[in-house]
């Protein structure tokens, strides 16, 4: 009977893990059939067609690596390549400063502090499109505020996009301006992280709000740091929306970026393989450039704030 019973026992035991290992996968099955119809088939698909000549009508045709030949030897590539970075260099540095600045002014016990950080997050969660199409006004140069106040003080006006000098700085100062708040809200995250008597025995020691900075505030903010340059540079290579509405690519192709190239590629000039491509050597780029920066960057970066 007590053989029975530990039997018995066992066999409910065992159809109640069943039962529970059952139940975690029809729970996600939804997020995983939704990842492999939108995410995974298409990526297969893209992977394969840029071995593949198509111009989204007719039939494919193999080609085998012809697609990343061309790649190597097309002008506009690398000069859509060398915009990218340029973008990449120049926005992320920037926003990253003025995100820490603020963050760190919006840290302090000031009046009105949660209506400051609502206007400096309000861009992150406004279109895209609908900031560049403002932007885009502001920078016009015969009735934008931007030129009429450089002329107001004696400077002369900026052709910001019909440059190529300046097309994509206006560009950079876009997407700074939008990203800047989520930046700040992950930076305050990371400062009310920080413990408090920390600072306390900084002070205690002597240190004034400089050396409080460097020697607490700046050390314990490296995860966060780390964790913010990761994502922006991953987002910069992918930036499309603003060059789309405000440039275009032009002028001369100043601003035309990787993404927006692979857009022209294959719904322009419908050269679906060649696009296939190029978008593969971005994510390739994208990979490796991450993974640099979890080897080099991310190795030095202390995540106890005990």
């Amino acid at each position: 009977m007590l053989v029975r019973n530990r039997t018995t026992g066992s066999v409910i035991r065992h159809a109640k893990r069943w039962q529970n290992t059952w139940s975690g996968f029809l729970f996600v099955l939804p997020t995983v059939i939704v990842l492999l119809v939108f995410v995974a088939i298409p990526m297969g698909d893209s992977f394969w067609m840029s071995f593949r000549n198509w111009n989204l009508f007719g039939p494919s045709h193999f080609v085998g690596t012809q697609n990343y030949a061309d790649l190597i030897r097309d002008p506009l590539f690398r000069q859509s390549a060398w915009n990218t970075l340029y973008f990449t260099g120049v926005s992320v540095p920037l926003t990253m400063f003025m995100a820490l600045v603020v963050a760190l002014l919006l840290n302090r016990p000031l009046r009105f502090s949660t209506v400051y950080r609502t206007a400096f997050f309000a861009p992150v969660v406004t279109s895209m499109v609908a900031v560049s199409l403002v932007w885009s006004l502001l920078f016009d140069p015969t009735y934008g505020i931007l030129d009429f106040l450089l002329k107001a003080v004696g400077l002369g006006g900026v052709g910001w996009l019909s440059q190529p000098g300046w097309a994509m700085l206006g560009i950079v100062l876009v997407s700074a301006w939008k990203g800047l708040g989520w930046d700040m809200l992950i930076f305050l995250a990371g400062l009310q992280g920080i413990p408090e008597p920390l600072y306390e025995a900084a002070r205690i020691d002597g240190a004034n709000g400089w050396h409080q900075f460097w020697r607490v505030t700046w050390p314990l903010l490296t995860p966060t740091t780390f964790f913010i340059l990761v994502m922006s540079i991953i987002g910069s290579f992918q930036v499309f929306d603003q060059v789309y509405v405000m440039t275009g690519g032009g002028p001369i192709n100043s601003t035309n970026v990787i993404v927006f190239y692979i857009y022209q590629q294959a719904f322009q000039f419908f050269h679906m393989g060649y696009a296939s491509a190029m978008a593969w050597v971005l994510f390739a780029a994208i990979f490796i450039i991450t993974l640099i920066q979890f080897k080099v960057v991310g190795r030095g970066v202390n995540y106890d704030v005990s």
